[in-house]
């Protein structure tokens, strides 16, 4: 019962949970990057590289992007300001006009990363995505799942996703400081940078970006009044931060990048 009032406020509160919708929907082009979006260089940039998505888009191969998300993915009758919308609005931008970018989502609502990852092999084959976007954790931190137990589950959960053959990028859980002490949320943050790091897949810290837009008063997330509006906004910001993120963990030049 607990797990599911701690859920609830969760989804009410983190201003980003939100009912089902489509990235595939057409997206707005991407305009200059807001000054509230503006992150440290650190948060952009992973040591681990996404060779499947560099050698599909200097193919001249269409990118195939999967998230993998639950509902803090989607805003609500506002499929084309999700993230996953506004990062393919970006990519699309950034990357030759011939090159083919589609994302779509595969919600895992309410779904443990043990759960989720129990679904992988049929997706893999359904979908065969050159990058798989996984977004995980919360329903964990929710539930006290054994912060063991979890990264055993992220763990065999990126295997299956590489041995289907896709690049991986990790991304962790949503901040908000109305939760923040009902939730522990550093333990299965650190284990996923555990599993980051062992099987060698860039980690996308959306609570660390989250945070810092908080803390620096680009976004009041502690607001019990947010609306619609402030979704979008930040909704924006992730995407463009992980179009850029993307493009950076690919190494993809100048050459295969509009100016």
């Amino acid at each position: 019962m607990k797990a599911k009032v701690l859920l609830s406020l969760i989804l009410l509160c983190g201003g980003l949970a939100v009912p089902s919708a489509r990235a595939e929907d057409a997206a707005p082009a991407a305009a200059p990057v807001p000054a509230a979006c503006e992150l440290p260089s650190y948060l952009l940039t992973s040591e681990s590289q996404l060779p499947k998505v560099a050698g599909a888009v200097k193919a001249g191969k269409p990118l195939e992007i999967l998230v993998i998300g639950s509902r803090s993915t989607t805003i609500p009758s506002s499929e084309s300001s999700s993230y996953p919308a506004r990062m393919e609005a970006v990519l699309k931008e950034k990357l030759p006009p011939a090159e083919t970018v589609h994302v779509s989502v595969e919600l895992q609502s309410k779904k443990t990363a043990e759960e989720a990852a129990g679904t992988f092999v049929k997706l893999m084959e359904a979908k065969t995505p050159t990058l798989v976007i996984w977004q995980t954790g919360t329903v964990d931190a929710i539930r006290s799942v054994d912060p063991d137990d979890f990264r055993g589950a992220v763990a065999e959960g990126v295997v299956a996703l590489q041995n289907a053959g896709a690049d991986v990028v990790l991304m962790n859980l949503q901040y908000s400081p109305r939760t923040e002490s009902m939730i522990s949320a550093p333990p299965y943050l650190d284990n996923m940078r555990v599993v980051a790091q062992e099987h060698d897949v860039p980690l996308f810290d959306r609570f660390a970006m989250m945070r810092q837009w908080n803390d620096q008063g680009q976004f009041d997330l502690f607001s019990p009044s947010r609306g619609p509006e402030l979704a979008k906004q930040v909704h924006d910001c992730i995407g463009r931060a992980l179009a850029q993120f993307v493009i950076g963990a690919a190494h993809l030049g100048p050459a295969e990048q509009q100016n």
